[in-house]
């Protein structure tokens, strides 16, 4: 038994989760462990949670692995954390609470559970109330003799009738048989109008393709058919979550496609959890348009609106007031701001409203300045009690930690909306108008506004001057005429405090070709490690686009990082190791880390100016500036002056790809947009078979390949396609013929690579085409091209 800390949700303390039976075995046939089921919902907790939010979850828990039986499970235990959230539903023949899970503590708790499959409804409640549906889902089920390539067609022509609606839908392999479809729903239905509208779509398209499309749910009319299942839109039925493993042979996932992949039927199965996880880490999250964000804590103030704080507490262990009653109303006017030393240091910023203290949770505390935008995270509400609370919460309890009252007083409210607060605080410490702009789920920004029009922001040239200036130690005049007057509380502009928890932007798939080169700049897409570095005086830090202190692991950007030294920077940019022909080779990467030199391609601080805010032209002048006077910092200029040079120039030299970016865009760290469009090049690569699969249809099933590293022969993953009838021909025999007992690959393979693989000696060359490296060094989607002779 294991005590581990996961994170507990925005502005709450890590939540500790015990953990038992990590090395059990859940999927007999690949040998995956519960360790690594609860492994994978942790690491994919970002992308799930959203479409969990807000949703009552029931869980299918395998208790003794796939092989054994199963059961469904609504209600919520006794024995269940009291951290967990929870809903009480009144069915009309008994009372369920269900469990809300808003964090990864909660995504922890649902891998102990062995609840390998998560299913939830297409509502959300509304305050305390199931709410009407925010999305439909159909289930494309193949009958007897249909399988994956029937339900793409079908889900094909639904997004053709969905599209020319003027919705959109977004497909999902069920990682069961079929592939689910969600249509976002942008107007509310009355109860049982998702189920109608679903119906109706269905009985049409078995009406226009009656050899291919069943809505009818009696087996005996299914074969060689698929059921356009409707009927998980009505509000008693769950679905699948995207993204939930499921209780099958093998681990694969509900997984988010592309319609590009949907269409490719040759290619399309269904995808394994670390594939799916890879994915996500690579591209993001697929569904992010499918369920708008949902407030933790921010549900509508019903009759108990504090039924989510009490279920966060429990009053025999906190110091915390819990009351029992519903909220009453008070003056409304009143506010307190809370000082609070929990796991992270932040400020609680809470303003009473019908009965209760709607929270935020601000890290770096209430800004003093307009020129600042502070972080705040809405937390759940507050009982009117929490206006004089302070001590110590004890440690292991939601919030542990000293909490002390920082300011207090009253408040005018100027505008109240879900997505915009403006009130005028009347405080000892906090005066003035200050406004609370929601940006996506639960972040908002807090914000001092000015009383009267802000002074104009030097444009983005001046401001990049500004910094081109600081590289010689001197300021221009006109930085010099905008700093306020001393004594004003007004900031100047190049003072930005120095950012040490920025994310990376991240670029969508797109086609750069035809983009007009006076508004982009084309760059190369790095086969490398993505990362930020920050050099603040002598103290270097690399980390990972999950935030990850990666410092150590490449020593060699501490050479031009001395070359910096007396800089405040963060710079954007990827590790990468360039091969014997200078193009970057992730696989040797991945074998020998320190020998990997950092490229720099973006400079979003430097030296008490912030750069996040301007044109990535104005960025991009400094940077190259910046690398003049640090030789050892790689700056690589563009690849080529427009889109389609850029994308002929990228694969002639083998590289991924190409990169635009909108040369007026900004920074948005932790985002992806469009104003950064990335194109990958199909690549090949000479491969050394080093051992094979067996299939029950055909000699191999896959091939397992391995790339050379000086006398090394590193692992490169499973080749399963593009085989020729006379390649099988020709390989299974050798294949036969050269097997070993031993494994030829010197790095180390993971169970499930291991599992049912036959060695070979490494005397079959070859060449694959595939699309990236993974992060963990694997061939993504590699198919075989032929034997190299």
């Amino acid at each position: 038994m294991v005590r581990a800390a996961f994170d507990g949700g925005p502005g709450a303390t890590p939540i500790e989760v015990t953990l038992t039976n990590l090395d059990k075995v859940l999927y007999p046939e690949t040998g995956t462990t519960k360790g690594e089921v609860i492994a994978y919902y942790t690491a994919i907790a970002p992308a799930i949670l959203p479409h969990l939010a807000g949703r009552p979850v029931t869980r299918k828990r395998w208790p003794d692995g796939v092989a054994e039986a199963s059961f469904f499970e609504k209600n919520l235990p006794g024995h269940a954390p009291a951290w967990l959230a929870r809903q009480v539903i009144e069915h009309s023949d008994r009372r369920v609470t269900y469990p809300l899970v808003e964090s990864e503590a909660g995504m922890a708790w649902i891998g102990q559970q062995a609840a390998l499959e998560v299913h939830v409804p297409q509502w959300r409640f509304a305050g305390h109330r199931p709410g009407p549906a925010t999305r439909i889902v159909f289930d494309l089920d193949p009958g007897p003799g249909a399988g994956l390539p029937e339900c793409a067609a079908v889900a094909l022509a639904v997004k053709e009738i969905v599209e020319g609606a003027g919705m959109r839908v977004y497909p999902v392999t069920s990682g069961s048989k079929g592939i689910h479809l969600y249509v976002p729903l942008d107007r509310v239905l009355g109860p049982g109008g998702a189920s109608t509208v679903a119906k109706q779509l269905a009985t049409d398209l078995e009406k226009l393709h009656p050899d291919l499309v069943t809505a009818t749910m009696a087996k005996e009319v299914r074969r060689g058919k698929v059921l356009l299942d409707w009927s998980q839109n009505n509000p008693a039925k769950t679905t699948i979550s995207p993204y939930s493993l499921r209780g099958r042979a093998h681990p694969d996932v509900a997984a988010p496609r592309t319609w590009a992949e949907i269409a490719d039927t040759a290619s399309l199965r269904h995808l394994r959890f670390d594939e799916v996880l890879a994915r996500w880490r690579d591209d993001g999250d697929l569904l992010a348009g499918l369920d708008p964000p949902f407030a933790v804590g921010a549900a509508p103030h019903d009759s108990d609106a504090l039924a989510k704080y009490r279920s966060m507490r429990d009053p025999a262990r906190t110091p915390e007031p819990v009351p029992a009653a519903p909220p009453t109303a008070g003056s409304g006017d009143r506010f307190v701001v809370q000082e609070h030393h929990a796991r992270r240091l932040h400020w609680d910023v809470r303003l009473e409203r019908d009965g209760v203290l709607a929270s935020w949770a601000v890290p770096k505390g209430p800004p003093t300045s307009p020129s600042q935008n502070r972080l705040a995270v809405r937390t759940e509400d507050h009982p009117l009690e929490y206006l004089d609370f302070h001590g110590v919460i004890p440690r292991g309890e939601y919030g542990g930690g000293e909490m002390t009252i920082w300011d207090r007083g009253t408040y005018e409210t100027e505008k109240w909306r879900d997505d915009e607060v403006i009130v005028r605080f009347h405080g000892d410490t906090l005066t003035g108008r200050y406004a609370l702009i929601r940006t996506r789920a639960d972040q908002w920004l807090m914000h001092l506004m000015r009383d009267q029009p802000p002074e104009a922001i030097p444009p983005p040239r001046v401001a990049a001057a500004s910094a081109k200036d600081t590289l010689s130690g001197e300021e221009p005049a006109s930085a010099a005429r905008g700093r306020p007057a001393e004594g004003t509380g007004g900031q100047r502009h190049r003072d930005a405090p120095f950012p040490r928890d920025l994310a990376p932007m991240l670029a969508t798939p797109g086609e750069v070709s035809g983009l007009d080169p006076g508004q982009w700049c084309f760059e190369t897409k790095w086969d490398g490690f993505r990362v930020l570095a920050t050099l603040d005086g002598d103290d270097l830090v690399l980390r990972s686009r999950s935030g990850a202190d990666v410092t150590g692991r490449y020593p060699r950007f501490a050479a031009a990082a001395a070359e910096l030294s007396g800089h405040r920077v963060v710079l954007d940019g990827e590790m990468v190791v360039f091969d014997d022909r200078g193009v970057p080779d992730i696989s040797l990467l991945q074998a020998d880390p320190a020998r990997a030199e950092f490229v720099a391609f973006d400079l979003l601080y430097l030296d008490g100016t912030s750069l996040v805010r301007k044109r990535f032209a104005d960025r991009r002048r400094v940077l190259e500036a910046l690398g003049a006077t640090a030789p050892s910092l790689l700056v690589p200029p563009p690849l080529a002056d427009n889109g389609a040079d850029a994308v002929r120039l990228s694969a002639e030299r083998g590289l991924e790809g190409v990169l635009a970016k909108r040369l007026d865009s900004v920074y948005l760290p932790g985002k992806r947009g469009q104003s950064w469009l990335k194109h990958r090049n199909w690549r090949t690569r000479e491969v050394i078979v080093g051992g094979y699969r067996r299939s029950a249809a055909r000699d191999f099933a896959s091939l397992l390949v391995g790339v050379p590293v000086g006398d090394e022969l590193v692992y490169a993953g499973r080749v399963g396609t593009g085989f020729s009838e006379a390649d099988l021909r020709a390989l299974g025999p050798r294949l036969r013929a050269s097997q070993r007992p031993t494994c030829p690959f010197t790095t180390e393979l993971t169970a499930v690579e291991r599992k049912d693989a036959i060695w070979v000696d490494p005397v079959i060359t070859g060449r694959v085409r595939f699309m990236r490296w993974t992060e963990t060094g694997r061939l993504w989607h590699p198919a075989w091209l032929g034997e190299k002779r």
